[in-house]
Order: C-alpha cells, then structure tokens, then sequence
C-alpha cells in the first residue's frame, strides 16, 4: 500500500472507525448531544470547541492541497461558532465528516514522491510531516474528548 493510501486510511479510521485503538471520533460523538458537547468540564475546552479545532487544520491541508494556499491562524483555531441547537451540533459534525473525507481523497492523490518534499514554503517541514500531522494531532485531540465524556456521563 502507498505511503499517501496509508496516512488517508489513518485519517478515516480515527474519524469513522476500524483503526487499532478501537476509538474513533464518530463512535465517539455518538449520542452527544448539543448540551454535553458545549458544556465545560473544569478549564478543559469543550467537545464543541476539540471538534471545531481538530476540523479547523483538516480544513486548512485540505485548502492548502486545492489551491496552495495557508490561510490558517492557531490563534482562530478554538473560535468555534456558537452552538445554540442540535441542529447547530449537527452542522458541525456533518462538515467536520464531510471535511475528513474530502482530505482522506486529496491525500490519496498525492504522488508519493512529493511526501518529501517543502509544504507551504518549509514553514511546516515536508508534505509527510504536515500530512501524518494532521493524523496525530486528531488522535490528541480524540483523547481529550473521551475524558470529558467520561467525566460528563461515566461512559
């Protein structure tokens, strides 16, 4: 399998399932519903706020991949909009699905031999390093938002 295959197949796996920690972002969120995702738990970021931030890089490779452009900022990255509804919760997470799989496709069209080289001017290392990246900080992120669930419901 192709280096570029593999880093997408990651991608998928930790938002929709089947990867080896048997823990996904999908499965997750689960039964979350708008009220449990925007409550704060402590000084924790909500699971609102994890969702926006981990979908706000996705969204910006993503950008990068179509049209070499990095418009993102960190300090933007946790201004998740306001969530008022189930259905605001909703739009939230069908774009945040919808953006996952967009880039798991552009990954998988990248030549592999571009994998080293220069992303966005070297700011940010080689195209491996931004892509595989993107993979971890989700699984990061993942984390934090299998702890404040555990704290908000005992599950």
């Amino acid at each position: 399998m192709r280096i570029t295959h593999q880093i997408a197949k990651s991608l998928r796996e930790i938002y929709f399932g089947e990867n080896w920690t048997s823990v996904d972002l999908k499965s997750t969120l689960d039964g979350v519903d708008w009220k449990l995702a925007t409550t704060k738990v402590n000084s924790l970021n909500t699971i609102a706020a994890l969702v926006f931030h981990m979908n706000y890089y996705v969204g910006a490779v993503s950008k990068f991949l179509q049209d070499g452009l990095l418009e993102s900022s960190d300090k933007y990255s946790f201004d998740v909009p306001s969530i008022s509804s189930q259905a605001d919760w909703e739009r939230l997470l069908d774009k945040t699905w919808s953006d996952a799989e967009t880039l798991a496709g552009q990954i998988e069209q990248i030549p592999e031999e571009r994998l080293g080289e220069i992303f966005n001017n070297g700011q940010y290392g080689n195209y491996y390093r931004n892509l595989q990246g993107v993979v971890e900080h989700c699984y990061y992120h993942l984390g934090q938002i299998v702890f404040i669930k555990k704290i908000k419901t005992g599950t």
